[in-house]
């Protein structure tokens, strides 16, 4: 197991690594400029603000300088907000990004669970086929599009939760529905098709003969076994989640590093987009190994598989 825990973190280090390099060098190629007023900048102040931020220096310095304030959590100064370092200017928005997307992914999992395995036990019937088409929906509509109908019809029209907003529980309920639609509909399909697999199991056949009714079956058994894959789905689902929806978070007017990362898209903030980039890839690389720890200690097989490897 250590030597499992061992290798999976090394990996998460050389993830990042790979990471960081390649988008400080991506940001490098950009067109553009990172100062909004360039055009009405003289020559001597455009070379005081390369000075400031140490542009004026070859690539390569400022890579290795870079990668050094990355070892100390310092992703550099933001050039959209003045002297604002990157860190703090993230810290003070990913709050609102983990509760919208948790609120999400606990929403749309619980809901896509109870779907799929409603279709899973009437599989063949009527509730099955709406449950599909529900998944597919939930699966093709953008969510951007579903957050636009749920602004028109249910906060102006009925006006039973406001429009846009942050800072009460109410503003948080329409851009939660919009971003749990898409777990929603993705777990539905996964546990429908995995209890199906399940109840033809030779053990489900063995419980019903042993006496045991049909919902301690469902329950014990089958659901219970069709939730242990689930694991590995959730994972990535919460990382995309909590580090922020940019549509949704624009369209709601939410203050978490989604739309951060959309106006340093537009105004070429170059620190700023690689500070998300890395802290987007950061949980997903942790948010994997924790995965990967649940599916050991669950599952017999993966646990022997990795003291063998």
């Amino acid at each position: 197991m250590a030597r499992y825990l061992l290798k999976r973190i090394f990996y998460m280090i050389l993830t990042l690594f790979i990471v960081a390099t390649v988008t400080f060098f991506l940001m490098k190629m950009m067109p553009g400029s990172p100062y909004a007023n360039e055009a009405r900048m003289s020559p001597q102040q455009i070379q005081l603000m390369n000075e400031q931020y140490g542009l004026n220096k070859p690539v390569w310095q400022q890579y290795l300088i870079y990668l050094a304030g990355l070892t100390h959590g310092d992703f550099g100064i933001s050039f959209q907000y003045s002297n604002q370092p990157v860190s703090s200017l993230i810290g003070s928005r990913i709050g609102a990004s983990i509760q919208l997307g948790l609120q999400a992914l606990i929403v749309g999992v619980i809901l896509g669970v109870i779907l799929g395995a409603i279709a899973a036990m009437r599989q063949g019937t009527w509730v099955d086929s709406t449950a599909t088409v529900i998944s597919i929906i939930g699966k093709s509509v953008p969510n951007f599009v579903l957050a636009v109908l749920l602004q028109y019809y249910i906060g102006l029209k009925l006006g039973w939760f406001p429009i846009a907003g942050w800072g009460t529980f109410s503003q948080t309920i329409m851009p939660t529905i919009a971003l749990a639609v898409g777990p929603l509909a993705e777990t539905a399909r996964f546990i429908r098709t995995s209890m199906v697999d399940t109840l033809s199991s030779d053990y489900i056949e063995l419980g019903k003969a042993k006496g045991l009714s049909r919902t301690e079956v469902i329950r014990k058994h089958a659901l219970r076994n069709s939730l242990i894959p689930l694991v590995t789905l959730i994972g990535p689902y919460a990382v995309a989640l909590m580090t922020g929806s940019m549509v949704i978070e624009n369209i709601f007017n939410v203050p978490g590093i989604g739309e951060q990362f959309v106006k340093s898209i537009l105004t070429n903030d170059y620190p700023t987009i690689m500070g998300v980039t890395l802290v987007y890839c950061f949980g997903l690389v942790v948010i994997l190994l924790i995965t990967d720890i649940v599916y050991v200690l669950i599952d017999p097989r993966i646990r022997l598989a990795g003291s063998e490897a």
